[in-house]
């Protein structure tokens, strides 16, 4: 395993470096003609994804003598959506947001995210265009390489696209189409491969677990690499392939072994956008004993008319590190504790 020691020194040298990625970022998006917006960060729903844990806290409305319920928003996205909804086409937020989730190299609960949405963009353009800034910001910092953990990617290298389904066949010899909505099928499949399955596990415990184990270390370790079209009920907020709605317009950003971005040809029907709502909090009740409540002005926004657009959402502090070939997730942010290595 690859370690380093961090000095005051090379911390400080890399926090420079962030302000200087975050820069381009921004000189990135207003060459675009992109807005730069600033949405609430207390919410009343902070996410409708199963796994995804936030921080509550609560409002004292003295005037009502009540209290209500509020969550540090895990991603801006709902409240951009409302902004796309009463007519603005291409915006740009940064922004800390909090996941309540242990402490990994990889993960602070308090990280900066940089999220965008244009209604002009097919998902396929929002591909090309995440990898333009990528580059661009590779560009300004002045490196030949991303690198974490000791892996090396090339910063011309060409980039690789690829399907969920083809991963799933060329790294795990699984035709993932036959198990789609077979969930005992697919655990009997990857029982046989000697990986370990439990009795309640779910269908998406598994295709994680098949992740995991037999696709994520392929992604991204030759060239930068996307991954796309991932099942439908992988993607909550994606609209369904027209080719084929067993499958969504989600794609991932893997570099040198960094997931390291989520977009989404975004999901503009109110009443399906409710129905996934309400399941994805179910399957929460069912796995955790939680659930949030649904954004009523998120679904309104959408009926009102969200327009086609695609979104993503990426995580600054990530590539920081990629630029910077910082090990850990603390030696790119402003922690006091941390200056001293």
């Amino acid at each position: 395993m690859f370690f380093e020691k961090v000095t005051f020194e090379a911390k400080i040298a890399r926090l420079k470096q962030r302000r200087a990625i975050i820069s381009a970022i921004r000189s990135f998006f207003d060459g675009l003609d992109y807005l730069e917006v600033e949405t609430p960060i207390l919410q009343i729903s902070p996410c409708m994804d199963t796994h995804i844990h936030a921080f509550q806290t609560q409002y004292k409305d003295v005037s009502l003598q009540s209290k209500q319920n509020l969550y540090l928003h895990t991603s801006p996205e709902f409240g951009m959506k409302k902004l796309l909804s009463a007519g603005l086409e291409r915006i740009y937020q940064i922004c800390h947001v909090f996941r309540n989730a242990d402490d990994t190299k990889l993960h602070s609960p308090e990280f900066t995210m940089i999220e965008w949405y244009n209604t002009a963009h097919s998902y396929e353009a929002l591909m090309a265009e995440t990898i333009d800034l990528i580059k661009h910001c590779a560009d300004i910092v002045g490196i030949d390489a991303y690198k974490w953990q000791g892996h090396s990617v090339d910063t011309d290298a060409p980039w690789q696209k690829i399907s969920v389904k083809e991963c799933f066949a060329r790294y795990a010899d699984i035709d993932l189409d036959l198990y789609l909505d077979d969930r005992d099928g697919f655990a009997a499949t990857i029982a046989a491969k000697g990986l370990h399955v439990a009795a309640d596990d779910g269908w998406d415990d598994l295709f994680h677990r098949v992740m995991l184990e037999y696709i994520e270390p392929h992604l991204g370790m030759a060239q930068p690499t996307i991954l796309y079209d991932y099942p439908k009920r992988l993607a909550a907020l994606a609209q369904v392939k027209q080719n084929d709605p067993r499958y969504a317009e989600r794609f991932e950003v893997y570099i040198a072994g960094v997931e390291l971005a989520n977009g989404f040809g975004e999901l503009t029907d109110a009443k399906e956008q409710r129905r996934r709502f309400v399941s994805e909090m179910d399957a929460k009740q069912a796995t955790y004993g939680e659930r949030y409540p649904v954004d009523e002005e998120l679904i309104a926004a959408l009926e009102q008319g969200l327009p086609a657009c695609s979104g993503i959402a990426l995580g600054i502090d990530r590539l920081v590190m990629l630029i910077t070939g910082a090990a850990h997730i603390d030696d790119v942010l402003w922690h006091p504790v941390t200056l001293e290595g």
